[in-house]
């Protein structure tokens, strides 16, 4: 008899490493995990949605592992046939990821939803854990600046998140509802996981949803995030400098704030364990272990530890 899922919710690069981590110790269809969409953007009129793609390069095991993003044996042919056309296409797209995104767009107008589109493109890699959208309404992430108004991959992409951010919001949040796969583990998985992801940038879209907030603040079972900043560091991406610019501490004490009423533990890094009384003293069962997830066996070490937690946890 299968056991009710442990849902994870996950931006890329982070989350998708300890999303391959759990695939490692769980039966497929226990492991249901939940992307972030708001860096969903049209390039080429073709939906690219960064996120659900790394995660499922990721379990597929095609992901660029050097690179952290796309698929491994890329080529760019497509990318160098648009400069010598005389375009600037800032927004790296090779070959066989551009595959990936025509299907998603061919499916999309054929009225698949987001979720089934996604359904189908893991049948076909091969991918049997659960990787659902945030959400099958279009939702995206903005970026105030001292520079103007920026999308995600404006941003990110562009300009490589050197712009000072002012605020962040999420356009269509409050009209979109949460995936059926997603509501679905709202109420039925046995715990919640917050990946290490950005939380402003990963874990802010998924809970902007109408609903969603509420929703895992009154989940019953075992919630765990897991910090992204190690030593005053992001292990990846601007996680850090948002913290300073939104006017957060920058340490593993600041991201424990942003998850106080949202978790139940929070992991640090054995590095942060200094930490452990300040963020103890907001009211979270805090451990320490190795969260850098640089080989395979990192990622399972850290993903056997968050499943003992799991397991352990009362109420």
């Amino acid at each position: 008899m299968t056991k009710s899922p442990i849902l994870a919710l996950s931006g890329g690069v982070g989350g998708a490493k300890l999303v391959l981590g759990l695939s490692k110790i769980m039966p497929p269809k226990e492991l249901v995990v939940i992307a972030n969409t708001g860096d969903d953007e049209i390039f080429h009129n073709l939906h690219v949605s960064p996120d659900i793609d790394t995660i499922m390069y990721t379990l597929a095991g095609i992901s660029d592992t050097d690179r952290g993003w796309g698929l491994s044996r890329e080529t760019w042919n497509a990318q160098e046939m648009l400069l010598t056309y005389g375009t600037n296409p800032w927004f790296n797209l090779g070959d066989r990821d551009l595959g990936t995104h025509i299907r998603r767009t061919d499916l999309l107008a054929q009225n698949f939803t987001l979720s089934e589109v996604t359904r189908k493109l893991c049948e076909h890699l091969g991918v049997n854990q659960i990787i659902a959208p945030m959400s099958d309404d279009p939702v995206r992430t903005r970026i105030k600046t001292k520079n103007g108004d920026l999308s995600f991959q404006e941003y990110f992409v562009k300009y490589q998140c050197k712009p000072f951010v002012k605020d962040i919001n999420f356009s269509g949040s409050k009209l979109a509802a949460p995936s059926p796969i997603f509501l679905n583990g709202l109420n039925q998985a046995r715990a919640l996981i917050f990946c290490p992801s950005n939380p402003f940038l990963s874990v802010d879209p998924i809970l902007s949803i109408n609903g969603v907030r509420k929703s895992v603040i009154d989940f019953k079972g075992p919630k765990i995030a897991i910090s992204p900043i190690v030593d005053g560091k992001a292990i990846k991406g601007p996680a850090a400098k948002l913290l300073l610019e939104l006017g957060h501490e920058v340490s593993s004490v600041g991201v424990a704030r942003y998850f106080r009423d949202l978790c139940d533990i929070f992991i640090l890094d054995n590095k942060d364990s200094h930490n452990l009384n300040a963020i103890k003293h907001l009211g979270i069962e805090t451990r320490t272990t190795n969260t850098i997830m640089k080989t395979e066996a990192d990622k399972i070490s850290l993903a056997e530890f968050v499943l003992s937690l799991t397991k352990t946890f009362h109420d």
